[in-house]
């Protein structure tokens, strides 16, 4: 659709006006970022305690089956692709248009040798260990990226899956929390009255207490209070397992996964603040132009 020549230089200066200001929020987190994961020292996983913690450790697949990326099979503990597709037009090659993505969210464990914590990747900004792009004509891969694939020229569809290697060595930078899992009370006290009726002898021989032969309203009340009596006793006196988790911080903290030590991850957070910098005097100047020069549109 033409956009009429007397909407184009005010529209055009609204859309530098407001890349401008979104450039100028990004400069502002990256700065905050970069100076509060300079001033997170460095702690063991088994000596940090509860809050925006920094650690580094190698990634371990947590769940009792290896994970396998979705294109290329291939073991990770997190994952990310996107298969996009060519569209024609006038432009060299023509434009790419995602079709699918997906990004895992299984929790992963990073051990430092000292300890071991979950992380859960869920909202995390990843820097990927492996991203492998590759083309096809089918709008999923027949296999891994290879020696042998077709050509860019002639895909019509790209490929692009990033990971995060099993044994990589990560920094990992976010809230660590603390959680205690206990038994199910519930679920205990239900498994017992199961049990108890199952074997309609010792149910009747605890619980009629008219002698009647069966159980009543008010027999079986005093029945289910039992059994959740003995449930809270039966969790209560059950180990209990902790397990420390670092997932997305409560307070707006960055929450980053990368394969950089802490002394290059902050350089990056510096490089992305000059890099939002830059697009922001790009976008004042795209605008002044606009505002000022109407031949700018023509």
């Amino acid at each position: 659709m033409d956009i009429p020549s007397s909407l184009r230089q005010p529209l055009l200066a609204l859309a530098c006006g407001a890349l401008a200001l979104w450039a100028l929020y990004q400069f502002l987190v990256a700065i905050r970022n970069s100076r509060l994961i300079a001033d997170t020292p460095l702690v063991r996983i088994r000596s940090a305690a509860q809050g925006y913690v920094k650690v580094s450790g190698h990634a371990r697949d947590a769940a009792s089956h290896p994970t396998v990326s979705p294109l290329s099979s291939k073991s990770c503990v997190w994952w990310s692709y996107e298969v996009s597709q060519r569209e024609r037009n006038r432009s060299v090659g023509g434009s790419w248009r995602a079709v699918e993505s997906a990004t895992s969210i299984e929790p992963f464990i990073l051990d430092d040798g000292d300890g071991q914590c979950l992380v859960g990747p869920v909202c995390a900004r990843v820097v990927p260990s492996q991203t492998d792009v590759w083309y096809g004509d089918t709008p999923w891969p027949e296999g891994p990226p290879g020696l042998f694939q077709t050509f860019f020229q002639s895909a019509s569809y790209r490929y692009t899956e990033r990971r995060l290697d099993v044994g990589a060595e990560l920094t990992v930078v976010g809230e660590l929390r603390s959680r205690s899992e206990v038994g199910d009370v519930d679920a205990e006290a239900m498994a017992r009255l199961r049990e108890w009726k199952q074997d309609q002898r010792t149910l009747l021989a605890r619980f009629d207490s008219d002698g009647d032969g069966r159980i009543d309203a008010a027999e079986w009340d005093k029945a289910r209070a039992t059994a959740t009596a003995e449930a809270q006793t039966s969790v209560v006196s059950s180990s209990i397992t902790r397990m420390t988790v670092i997932e997305q911080p409560t307070n707006g903290e960055a929450f980053i996964i990368t394969p950089m030590d802490g002394e290059h991850l902050v350089r990056s957070e510096k490089l992305r603040a000059a890099g939002f910098f830059a697009l922001g005097i790009a976008a004042i100047a795209a605008w002044s132009a606009a505002t000022r020069w109407p031949w700018f549109l023509d």
